[in-house]
């Protein structure tokens, strides 16, 4: 229930303190007595948009509060998610605007964003216009109102409570199952790494073979020159001592790419020595 409306320096209002009692309060005034202009002062309280030019001229700041009674209402945990002091009997909204357009807002005090203000005072304000009548074809609407006849806040905490679980477990659920498809998807790749190696047939030692091989093919083109310089002076006759040299260092040029004429070459350096 709204107990108390403090506003100052609003538009063309320099201070009003409006205390509210238990049942149905009406105000009233001719045009221009500023009833719209409070409506406008609570709307900020709902997280309306606000402009330094609400603030009455030659003031620097404006202020807009609101206190409550929500003791019969269940919004403990609310606060408790805010992380706010929850004051049940006098539970108090605030927000305040400045002459260089800053605008700030709080509850109990504690300040908060505009959103937060926004969520709590729409569920502790409504302000009926010319067509609010439509509100009664929304379900929301009419659960709500049958909640507040019905007095029913512990059952639908408890409500709450347990479709929040069960929210919670569905949540688990389809992470649990993400989860199990890509494992699915990994032992399907590890099964199919573990099929291509086992049909390789795979040898000790043969990595080593295979890493000297491709050395090998990758020098092809200066091995085979090698060789070829090699047999042609060896097929020559003349100075034969001197070409068994040249040959050998040739040779011993490419023994470490091809270690098979390795042998060769040591036999050939030995007889020209």
């Amino acid at each position: 229930m709204l107990k108390k409306i403090y506003i100052k320096n609003f538009t063309l209002i320099d201070q009003l303190d409006i205390t509210f009692h238990a049942g149905f309060s009406v105000i009233t005034g001719e045009t221009g007595a500023g009833k719209s202009i409070i409506l406008g002062a609570i709307g900020l309280l709902l997280g309306n948009r606000a402009d330094s030019k609400m603030i009455k001229m030659g003031e620097k700041k404006c202020t807009i509060e609101a206190h409550f009674d929500l003791s019969k209402y269940n919004y403990e945990a609310y606060f408790e998610e805010l992380d706010i002091d929850f004051e049940p009997e006098d539970t108090i909204i605030r927000r305040e605007l400045t002459s260089n357009g800053k605008s700030r807002a709080f509850i109990n005090d504690t300040p908060v964003s505009l959103q937060d203000m926004r969520t709590l005072g729409e569920q502790l304000i409504d302000i009926h216009s010319q067509h609010q009548n439509l509100l009664l074809q929304k379900e929301d609407f009419q659960l709500n109102v049958i909640d507040t006849i019905a007095s029913d806040q512990k059952e639908v905490a408890a409500y709450k409570a347990a479709f929040q679980q069960y929210k919670n477990a569905e949540k688990q659920l389809a992470e649990l199952t993400s989860r199990l498809a890509k494992a699915k998807e990994n032992e399907d790749f590890l099964r199919f790494q573990y099929n291509e190696l086992a049909s390789a047939n795979l040898v000790s030692g043969e990595q080593e073979e295979l890493e000297q091989e491709s050395k090998m093919l990758s020098h092809a083109e200066e091995i085979k020159s090698a060789l070829y310089q090699a047999n042609g002076l060896l097929s020559d006759d003349n100075a034969i001592i001197d070409q068994l040299r040249t040959v050998s260092e040739i040779l011993n040029k490419v023994t470490s790419v091809y270690p098979k004429i390795e042998a060769a070459a040591a036999k050939i350096g030995r007889a020209h020595v």
